[in-house]
C-alpha cells in the first residue's frame, strides 16, 4: 500500500520576531509577543473574521469534549450549536457534567446523525480512536474540523495499521490533514480544513525537542523519554485499572515499548532532524487527575552546552503566548500549568558528561488536547489564537 502523506511543510520561524500584542499583566514579567494575534500586522484578517462561528462538539460526554465545552463557555466567537453523544442523546449536558450547569447556552445532546450540518461551521471531533475516519468523511466540505483522536496524525497509513490494528478508512483525508502542533506548523494550520490535533505525550516531547534537533544542538540518537500522566488521560470509561483502589497511592508504567504515541513522536522528531529518529519512551500513570510531565534525556551534539540549549529554546519560544522556557535551575511543576493552555520547559546539565535533561510540563486535557484544539480552530477561523485561552493555571 502506498503511504498516504499528511501535509508537513517546514515550519516558519523567522517571522515571529516582528509580531506585537497586548499581554495580560500575569505574563508581563517576561515581555513576549503573541504569535499570529498582532493587531498591527493583520487588521484585514481580523476585520474579515466571522463574528460568530457555530461549532459542534462530537463525543461531548468524554473528558476532552467536556474540556472543549468548558473552555468555550467564555469564548466570544465560538458558539456551541450542537453536542453529540450517541449513548447520552436526549440528556442535558449538565446531567453528565453538573459543574457546567451554568453553561446555559449549550444545547441538549443528540446523536451525530441528528445534527443539521448546514447550521454548523466547525466541529471538534472528540470521538475514540479509529471511529472518526468515516464520521469526518461524511461531513459537508464547508465544515472545518479539528480531530482530537489519533486517526489523522500519522503520515503513513501502513504505520497507522501497524499501531492501531486496522486499515485506515479515509486515506484521502489523511493526505489533506494538517498536523496541529500549533507553535511548529502555524502557517500551514491557518489554511487547513482538517486539523489532526496532536496527542498529549507527543506535544510534551516535540515542543522541547523539535527546535533542538532542527538546530543540530542535540544528537538524534539515544533519546530517552520518561513520561508521566494524570488518570484523565485514560478517558472516562469505567475500567478496573482506573478504580481508586487500583490507582491511588502508587504509580505504574504502561504501554512499555508499544505505546501508540511513539510513532507520532518519532514522526515529528524525524521531521525536525531530517533523518529517522527512534526514541526510548516509557509512560507512567500517576495518581492525580490531570497533568503531564516528560523528562527527556539527550546527548549534546557538536560541543553544544546546556546554556546553548536553553538559549535556543528561549529564542524559539520567546514570542509564544503559551510556551515558557524557565530560567536556569527552575524546575517545572505540573501544578503550575493545571487547567491552563500553558507549557513550561526547563533544561538541566546531566551528571553524565555530554548529556542534558529537558523537562516539559503541561495539562494533558488542555494544551495536550482541548486547549490546543481551540487554539487551532482560532487560527483557521482568522481570530487571535489566544482567544478564550488566557486563563491562568489553577493553584492550589
Amino acid at each position: 500500500m502506498q503511504a498516504a502523506m499528511l501535509t508537513r511543510p517546514a515550519p516558519a520561524q523567522a517571522q515571529q520576531a516582528s509580531r506585537t500584542t497586548t499581554v495580560p499583566a500575569v505574563l508581563q514579567s517576561r515581555p513576549r509577543v503573541s504569535c499570529q494575534v498582532a493587531t498591527q500586522e493583520a487588521p484585514s484578517q481580523m476585520s474579515a473574521a466571522p463574528k460568530n462561528v457555530r461549532t459542534a462538539v462530537m463525543g461531548a460526554s468524554g473528558y476532552t469534549g467536556e474540556e472543549v465545552v468548558r473552555l468555550l463557555s467564555l469564548h466570544p466567537t465560538f458558539a456551541v450549536s450542537a453536542l453529540t453523544a450517541d449513548s447520552q442523546a436526549g440528556k442535558a449536558f449538565s446531567d453528565i457534567y453538573p459543574h457546567l450547569v451554568t453553561a446555559t447556552q449549550v444545547p441538549t445532546m443528540v446523536k451525530i446523525a441528528d445534527v443539521d450540518w448546514s447550521e454548523i461551521d466547525a466541529a471538534f471531533c472528540c470521538l475514540p480512536h479509529a471511529t472518526t475516519q468515516e464520521v469526518i468523511k461524511s461531513l459537508p466540505q464547508h465544515v472545518k474540523v479539528v480531530d482530537l483522536s489519533a486517526d489523522f496524525r500519522l503520515q503513513n497509513v501502513d504505520t497507522y495499521r501497524e499501531w492501531y490494528g486496522g486499515e485506515h478508512k479515509a486515506p484521502e483525508l489523511q493526505r489533506e490533514a494538517v498536523y496541529g502542533l500549533t507553535e511548529i506548523y502555524r502557517e500551514e494550520i491557518k489554511n487547513a480544513r482538517l486539523i489532526a490535533n496532536p496527542g498529549c505525550y507527543p506535544t510534551s516531547v516535540q515542543l522541547p525537542l523539535y527546535p533542538l534537533l532542527a538546530a543540530g544542538l542535540i544528537q538524534h540518537e539515544d533519546i530517552i523519554v520518561d513520561a508521566k500522566s494524570g488518570v484523565s488521560g485514560a478517558g472516562r470509561s469505567a475500567k478496573v485499572n482506573l478504580l481508586y483502589t487500583e490507582i491511588a497511592e502508587g504509580i505504574n508504567s504502561y504501554g512499555v515499548t508499544k505505546h501508540r504515541h511513539m510513532p507520532e513522536i518519532e514522526q515529528g522528531l524525524s521531521d525536525a532532524a531530517k533523518t529517522d529518529v527512534t526514541i526510548s519512551f516509557t509512560p507512567h500513570l500517576m495518581p492525580m487527575t490531570r497533568g503531564m510531565q516528560s523528562t527527556i534525556y539527550v546527548k549534546l551534539a557538536g560541543g553544544a552546552t546546556v546554556d546553548e540549549l536553553r538559549t535556543a529554546l528561549k529564542t524559539r519560544y520567546d514570542a509564544e503566548p503559551f510556551v515558557t522556557v524557565l530560567g536556569e535551575g527552575v524546575i517545572p511543576h505540573t501544578r503550575y500549568v493545571r487547567g491552563s493552555n500553558h507549557v513550561h520547559i526547563s533544561v538541566f546539565p546531566d551528571r553524565l558528561k555530554g548529556r542534558a535533561i529537558v523537562i516539559c510540563v503541561l495539562d494533558n486535557l488542555v494544551k495536550g488536547a482541548s486547549g490546543q484544539a481551540i487554539q487551532n480552530l482560532n487560527l483557521i477561523s482568522g481570530i487571535p489564537e489566544t482567544t478564550g485561552l488566557l486563563q491562568a493555571a489553577m493553584f492550589p
